[in-house]
């Protein structure tokens, strides 16, 4: 599992989004200018957004986007999943029947990266875009400070 830019780009913009106001239009260069994003890629995002139906549009002049579903009815997990994220950490399709890497059986470390992507799916899932843009996001009390872990672990290597 490795998070592309698909999935940051759309809760960064979806969160722009929400930061304007539940009855404010948004238009995609606005977000792109203030973000720092490409606009044709927000483009590109926003078709399947919408599709998904997290944002609605409005067209014409003052035309723009808006929450669907506003910042609270707005889960992270459907984010990523609108714009085809994989929050999948097996190498396998998830016990299809096929078993892992096309042979019959489990890989060794098959529960290991399943066990990991149902944590990532319930953060996920159990996150709105009202945590995230209301800073409501608490640290994990087993690493709360995972930047310095990571810079410590670093400086190891």
């Amino acid at each position: 599992m490795k998070l592309s830019t698909k999935g940051r780009y759309a809760v960064t913009a979806l969160a722009d989004i929400a930061l304007q106001g539940p009855s404010a239009l948004v238009s995609l260069a606005d977000i792109a200018k203030r973000q720092d994003i490409s606009l044709a890629y927000l483009e590109q995002l926003f078709v399947k957004l919408r599709k998904a139906g997290l944002v609605e549009s409005v067209r014409g002049p003052g035309g723009g986007y808006r929450l669907a579903h506003g910042p609270e009815g707005t889960r992270i997990s459907a984010i990523m999943a609108a714009v085809d994220e994989r929050l999948n950490a097996m190498g396998c399709d998830g016990g299809q029947g096929d078993g892992c890497g096309g042979s019959k059986a489990m890989c060794l470390t098959h529960n290991l990266w399943e066990q990991l992507s149902s944590h990532v799916y319930v953060f996920l899932n159990q996150t709105t875009l009202a945590d995230v843009v209301g800073d409501r996001m608490a640290p994990c009390p087993a690493v709360p400070d995972f930047t310095a872990l990571l810079e410590e672990e670093g400086a190891r290597a």
